[in-house]
């Protein structure tokens, strides 16, 4: 388990906040690739998927280990990760940023959602995409792909460090998905990550409103002027945002 326990306050800021909002935090922190490469929602949902990281690490296959039959063993790791993942967690799964295989498909992707997972996540494939657009539970891939995960993956460790989209994932990283992207928050970092991106939220819905009314984005996005500092102020006290 995680030193930073992702704090109920936190995880409904960060269900609020878009991932673009949050790469800008965590750039003002020298965090500059954290937004994941290559990874795409199977389908638009219009809320975020948050979830602490549970990791699942693909190697490369190899011919004498990965026939069908592995499929028999109860302790393949694939299905044990499904398993095990645990609830309000984010499946997350290296596979080597390679979509010429699937890295699960929609049976197992079910079954992740039934044990109350929050989210699933690869920088491969899933089969069987049309099904997993379908459910409730949010889920990252990189496009469709097929071919069964053995043609040319082997699950080879559960819940230790990965690389899924050129970015590093420790286990009980925060994850945050919403219908542009997926990036990935440093534990240690969530609760003052939520909280400034909350107050950047807040700001952005304020300046948009400026900029439809005609304003000049000069000064105030960013805002560099005390009387945009000032009419976001009253904007605030008014709308209570």
């Amino acid at each position: 388990m995680t030193d930073f326990p992702l704090k109920p306050d936190t995880k409904a800021q960060l269900e609020q906040v878009s991932v673009a909002t949050l790469a800008t935090a965590l750039f003002k922190r020298g965090l500059k690739k954290q937004v994941l490469q290559d990874v795409h929602p199977v389908a638009m949902k219009g809320r975020n998927m948050v979830g602490p990281a549970f990791t699942l690490r693909y190697i490369p296959a190899r011919e004498d280990r990965n026939g069908i039959e592995v499929f028999r063993n109860p302790d393949h790791k694939q299905r044990v990760a499904v398993e095990t993942c645990p609830e309000g967690h984010v499946l997350v799964m290296d596979s080597r940023g390679d979509a010429s295989m699937a890295s699960a498909g929609d049976i197992l992707i079910t079954r992740l959602m039934m044990r109350g997972g929050a989210g699933v996540v690869t920088d491969g494939g899933f089969r069987d995409a049309m099904n997993i657009a379908g459910l409730e539970m949010r889920a990252y891939h990189q496009r469709p792909s097929s071919p069964t995960n053995l043609t040319n993956n082997e699950a080879i460790e559960i819940n230790g460090p990965i690389g899924c989209g050129n970015v590093a994932i420790f286990p009980g990283d925060i994850m945050v998905g919403d219908d542009d992207s997926v990036i990935v928050i440093p534990a240690h970092l969530a609760d003052e990550i939520a909280a400034e991106a909350t107050e950047m939220t807040s700001y952005e819905d304020f300046a948009l409103e400026q900029v439809k009314a005609g304003a000049t984005i000069i000064g105030l996005y960013p805002c560099t002027k005390d009387e945009n500092r000032q009419k976001y102020e009253d904007w605030r006290q008014k709308t209570g945002r």
